[in-house]
């Protein structure tokens, strides 16, 4: 299910039917080319923003210099980090060249906020098991495939049945951060409790059929094409939710996968459990996933791949992470 309809709330005076349009054509935009409503939540939202620092303005009358000023202002009165910076320039950017259809220049003289250096917690193994085993079922499961894997959560919760090669041992990831694709290699130590898991989704699935459910959630138009498909077992989530939800517009009941926050509590609960020093989530056991394999001395375009990073610079933050050696520290491997 892809929920494109959350738009940030406004007060009554800035309402407008031009920058209604402007929503309703920037969720279109987002639709046409399968960005994630994550994508369109946070894009809404900076646009938001920027039409309250410009007072509503008429979209046709802005310029570049608006979103300097715009972009200015998020620095030097918001404080805004550089992320959040970049953030909101790419979604102001994306506004003016699909929306406004104007070109968007070379913006000069903008304030940056300051980056500061990033690096990312990383667990040692014993933390790693010591949180895993203070977790419920599935949720372990899950947190194993995280770090086994090296996934992002979205990317977890998204698996269906027909990503799971078993006999090749392979995981395929679909549509990963930037819609690409990506195998990684399934953890052998897994097989049978995944295996078992799958047996679990089989009776669900048959029990779903037997109540004549309108089949699991599919995406993009998929559906339209394969009218059927959502009933398939292929198409079944590996990580389903526990209650089907009701659709009133059609009136029917599909199943959808586990959600993210209850993911992302039963990981904050086993840390706390765990008694850990460290400030740990789920993203927490895929920087993990990185800097072990890195630290075990795997080539950092491998990780590169494994990770689905499309930039190797973006990987190599996990070099930070993993002590350097001096040729005097550093052993023959005739000494292993």
């Amino acid at each position: 299910m892809r929920n494109y309809t959350k738009i940030p709330a406004i007060n009554k005076g800035e309402i407008n039917c031009k920058w209604q349009k402007i929503y309703d054509e920037l969720k279109d935009e987002i639709k046409v080319r399968h960005y994630s409503p994550k994508t369109f939540k946070s894009y809404a939202i900076w646009t938001r923003k920027f039409q309250r620092f410009t007072k509503s303005k008429n979209p046709e009358a802005l310029s570049p210099s608006d979103v300097k000023d715009f972009l200015t202002f998020l620095a030097v009165k918001q404080k805004v980090s550089a992320s959040s910076q970049n953030q909101a320039f790419n979604a102001i950017l994306f506004f003016f060249r699909n929306i406004l259809k104007k070109d968007f220049g070379k913006i000069d003289g903008v304030v940056r906020a300051k980056r500061k250096p990033y690096i990312p917690v990383v667990l040692s193994r014993e933390e790693i098991d010591n949180i895993i085993n203070k977790l419920p079922y599935p949720y372990s499961l899950m947190a194993k495939l995280l770090y086994g894997c090296g996934l992002r959560l979205f990317e977890c919760l998204n698996l269906r049945v027909s990503n799971f090669n078993f006999d090749a041992g392979v995981l395929t990831v679909h549509d990963g951060k930037g819609k690409k694709d990506r195998t990684v290699p399934l953890p052998e130590t897994l097989r049978p409790e995944l295996q078992a898991h799958l047996e679990r989704i089989k009776k669900l699935h048959q029990k779903d059929l037997k109540d004549g459910y309108s089949g699991v959630f599919m995406m993009n138009q998929l559906e339209k094409k394969y009218k059927n498909a959502g009933k398939e077992l292929v198409w079944q989530w590996f990580f389903p939710a526990k209650a089907l939800t009701y659709i009133s517009d059609t009136d029917e009941f599909r199943r959808y996968h586990h959600h993210e926050t209850h993911v992302q509590r039963a990981i904050k609960k086993a840390v706390t459990k765990a008694q850990l020093t460290k400030r740990a989530s789920a993203h927490t056991l895929r920087h993990s996933f990185a800097t072990h394999l890195l630290q075990a001395n795997y080539d950092i375009r491998t990780i590169q791949e494994l990770l689905g990073h499309s930039d190797v610079r973006t990987t190599m933050i996990y070099t930070h992470c993993v002590p350097s050696r001096t040729v005097k520290e550093a052993k023959s491997p005739l000494d292993f």
